[in-house]
């Protein structure tokens, strides 16, 4: 996919190069100057990225809105344009957690469009089951049983196997820091980014990840006091303004650990490598969940 986006991003004559943001089989991006283009993943429902789209564009405080509310068809992906904004700096240690807290609590509190489709989170994760399922030498390795029996203990609304418990607020559905930019480039506000798993669902399924890697011993305990802090102080509904917020994460928080457990080990048995610190750390928490 990536020629044929490289082609189709300079097909006006633009002489300089674009730079590749990411090139994975679910999506494909580009940045040449302020423009970003991307290519969705194969099969992504027209009707359902329009609606997404659409809420982009009406919560522009909160979502980088795209620059058209169309879609383009490149050789049967579908393609968005979008203003760049600039990331979080992976390196810096003060990461903005109280700025993507707040914008969550603002997400989970806005009116949702018209026929907007569920969240896809637990679709992702029982993605992420299915293919560490579908490859041989990444379902024998050691680490696979106690991810899927981890995964089989899970309620089945968090394995896309059950509509997601109410009530339903307006979530992201794949909250990291990786979804955070500041627009206009490079100091203005912080906006999340990335649609596609836009919708309907559990609020409490966008804190999943930082509370997993928090439970992990990834995230440290200070950066998780300052985004459930902020979260609270924003009024956020996916966790009670005081007290014990674990009730409500629990179950998220063991989905997202499972979905990174089962990537990670996918990923080292196609390379053929050990799974390095922080994948052992997340294989490891799915061996000390609970059984069903």
């Amino acid at each position: 996919m990536l020629p044929a986006l490289t082609a189709h991003v300079r097909a006006d004559g633009t002489p300089a190069a674009p730079t590749t943001l990411a090139d994975r089989p679910d999506a494909t991006v580009l940045r040449l100057g302020d423009t970003v283009v991307k290519a969705h993943a194969p099969g992504t429902d027209p009707a359902q990225l329009a609606r997404r789209l659409e809420t982009a564009a009406r919560l522009p405080g909160i979502l980088l809105p795209p620059l058209t509310p169309a879609t383009e068809v490149l050789r049967d992906r579908l393609i968005t344009s979008w203003p760049y904004g600039t990331p979080v700096d992976p390196g810096n240690p003060a990461a903005p957690w109280e700025s993507v807290a707040g914008l969550l609590a603002r997400l989970h509190h806005s009116t949702p469009g018209p026929a907007l489709p569920p969240m896809r989170g637990p679709a992702k994760a029982a993605r992420a089951v299915t293919r560490l399922r579908a490859v041989r030498h990444a379902r024998l390795h050691p680490g696979a049983r106690p991810v899927l029996d981890a995964w089989a203990a899970l309620p089945a609304w968090a394995r896309a196997e059950a509509p997601m418990p109410g009530p339903a607020a307006l979530c992201h559905g794949d909250l990291h820091l990786g979804q955070l930019v500041r627009h206009p480039a490079p100091d203005g506000p912080w906006l999340l980014i990335d649609v596609d798993d836009l919708g309907l669902g559990a609020p409490a399924w966008d804190l999943a990840r930082p509370a997993a890697w928090f439970a992990c011993g990834l995230l440290p305990p200070d950066d998780w006091t300052r985004f459930l802090t902020a979260y609270r102080a924003a009024d956020g509904p996916a966790v009670p303004a005081a007290g014990e917020p674990w009730p409500a994460l629990d179950v998220p928080a063991r989905a997202l650990t499972v979905q990174t457990a089962a990537l990670a080990i996918t990923k080292a048995a196609a390379a053929d490598r050990p799974l390095d610190t922080v994948e052992q750390a997340v294989v490891d928490a799915c061996a000390r969940m609970p059984a069903r």
